[in-house]
């Protein structure tokens, strides 16, 4: 696994800095220290390299439970907004996500997954009495999700004084109290740095689940009543 693993960070490294198109087979397996033959039996083609760095791209690894479940959801917007910075196989998904020829070869599947992701978080804090009543889950969630990518492709054209963590911190301040409940919303952290904390605390180390392992985990949870 070491190996796979090494070849999707090399893989990802060169697709930030020069694009999936420009991309050659040849610097990421140079990059990752492997031979050739390595990469072949790890991944068929570049296309299969792009799927194995999207496959990692929605991940709550390192959140732990809260007791509010938007607590949680912020975890997760702030925790990826402390990592993605720091791990180029996160900051790769989004940028190919953001190339349009790259959507038009491969699809959208990260952001609705992401958007899924968001939703069940929503659902379950709506019932659980932490969201106004009029909020509809899934349309909030596409608005938050948006509303994150958005920031981060700000700011890779755009930089700033600020890190991806504070403007997370200050668009989660803008727009909860849209959806949130007020006695609920005074009790939410979403101060900079906590997701740089939430994530160091966790203690994890590895690679990140995707999301349909994070779904299946989440399923098996409700059934056995955790």
């Amino acid at each position: 696994m070491k190996t796979r693993q090494d070849l999707l960070i090399a893989a990802a490294e060169v697709f930030c800095e020069k694009g999936y198109e420009a991309a050659s087979t040849v610097e990421i397996f140079q990059r990752a220290g492997v031979t050739k033959g390595a990469l072949y039996f790890h991944f068929k083609s570049k296309n299969d390299l792009a799927l194995g760095v999207l496959a990692e791209a929605v991940t709550t690894e390192g959140v732990a439970p809260q007791l509010f479940k938007l607590q949680e959801w912020i975890d997760a917007a702030l925790a990826l907004a402390y990592r993605l910075p720091r791990e180029p196989v996160l900051r790769a998904a989004l940028l190919l996500q953001l190339d349009p020829q790259f959507r038009a070869m491969f699809g959208t599947q990260p952001w609705k997954d992401w958007i899924d992701l968001t939703a069940q978080f929503l659902e379950e804090a709506k019932g659980a009495g932490e969201l106004l009543a009029h909020i509809d889950p899934q349309r909030a969630s596409r608005v938050l999700v948006s509303s994150w990518a958005g920031l981060q492709a700000v700011i890779e054209g755009v930089p700033s004084d600020r890190d991806l963590e504070e403007e997370v911190s200050y668009m989660l301040d803008m727009i909860l109290p849209s959806i949130a409940v007020p006695a609920i919303l005074r009790k939410l952290d979403i101060t900079p740095g906590r997701g740089s904390r939430v994530f160091g605390e966790s203690g994890f180390v590895g690679t990140p689940r995707s999301f349909r392992d994070l779904r299946e985990a989440r399923t098996q949870e409700k059934a056995d009543g955790r």
